[in-house]
Parts: C-alpha cells; structure tokens; sequence
C-alpha cells in the first residue's frame, strides 16, 4: 500500500490530511454494506441551499449488482477503465437542476453537490475504504446506462473500494501513485478583503 504524505501551511484535521485518490484497489475485496450505506448517510448531511439536496448518486457494486456496476464501468475513459475495473464499487454523482420545492433552476445544484460528494469521500477515509474521483467518463453514456432524467447532470464517478497493491497497477500509474503530493501556493489561492491580496 502506498500512503502519500503532504506538507500542509497550516495545520488540518488528519482525516483531511490523509485523504488521496489512489488508483489501486483490492478487487478480491467487497465493500461491506454497511460501508457503503454509511457513506451515501454522510453524503446526505452535507449542507445544500435551501436545504434542497440536489444530489443523486447511483451505486454500481461489482460484488451485488455486476449489470449496474458493469453499466456504469463501460461510461469511463479508456485510461481510467485500466485501474477502476479492481474497484469493488462505482458512483455516479448526479445534480438536479431544478429546486424541488418550486422546479425553478438551481444554480447552487452543481456546488452544493460537490459538498454532499466530499463528505461521502471523508467518510471513505474514515471507515478504511479509497475513494477515487473521476470526470473521465461519458457523461451522455452515463445518462443512458441509469436512465436518467433529463433534469439532471452527470458530475463525476467514484471509484470505491479497499486500497490494494502497488504492482496491480501498470507502471505509468505506479509512478503517478507514489509521487509527491503538491498543491498551488496558499498565496494564490486565499485573499484578504479583495482579489489577489494575499491572507
């Protein structure tokens, strides 16, 4: 298993510190059921406006439901299909963009759905598992595979599942596990009052 470390500015919770997404997943490995209720449970607690909660998530487990899995698997890019087929579960993150209460169009769908897809990722973390973001796929596929309404937005998929080995992967992906972490400067990112005035 590979654990790639960060250097943080300031000082951050470890489950925040500790959160990456690997590409190498254990495919002999189911997750539990109860798992995985409990991530979809954090993802519903996660703030939206309005108290909205624009997401959908559909669940594609290899172990449970091989035709949904299978479904959702076939949407992904090439490159991604080389490591997410180990993933013992597939999510495809959806936003709805109208607000249920009136079927106006919600602008905050798309962010607050980031939100609630963080939260289940944290909760990966926090129970063992991996979870691994992805928008490459097929988003047009994606619709088709879960019938989808046409209200609603394809976001993201996640892979999910217990982290395996190193040599499962192929070697442009091995290099791509184990190097370093980075991010952009905290200066370029953070403002005091107006843009570009550094915290």
């Amino acid at each position: 298993m590979s654990e790639v470390r960060i250097e943080t500015t300031a000082e951050v919770h470890e489950l925040i510190a500790k959160r990456w997404s690997p590409r190498a997943y254990d495919a002999s490995r189911p997750v539990e059921r109860e798992k995985l209720l409990s991530l979809l449970e954090a993802a519903r607690w996660a703030p939206s406006c309005f108290g909205d909660e624009p997401w959908r998530f559909v669940i594609g487990d290899r172990f449970n439901d091989q035709a949904g899995w299978k479904g959702l698997f076939e949407t992904l890019a090439d490159k991604n299909q080389l490591w997410a087929k180990h993933a013992s579960v597939l999510i495809l993150v959806v936003a709805d963009s109208q607000f249920r209460m009136n079927e106006k169009p919600n602008r905050w769908a798309q962010y607050d759905t980031g939100a609630a897809t963080i939260s289940l990722c944290l909760q990966a973390e926090a129970l063992g598992l991996s979870a691994h973001q992805m928008g490459g796929f097929s988003p047009e596929a994606a619709s088709s595979a879960v019938g989808l309404p046409e209200q609603f937005t394809p976001m993201a998929m996640i892979a999910v599942g217990y982290q395996g080995v190193l040599d499962d992967l192929d070697q442009d992906f091995q290099v791509m596990e184990t190097a370093a972490r980075k991010r952009q400067p905290f200066d370029e990112l953070f403002f005091s009052g107006i843009w570009g005035k550094a915290v």
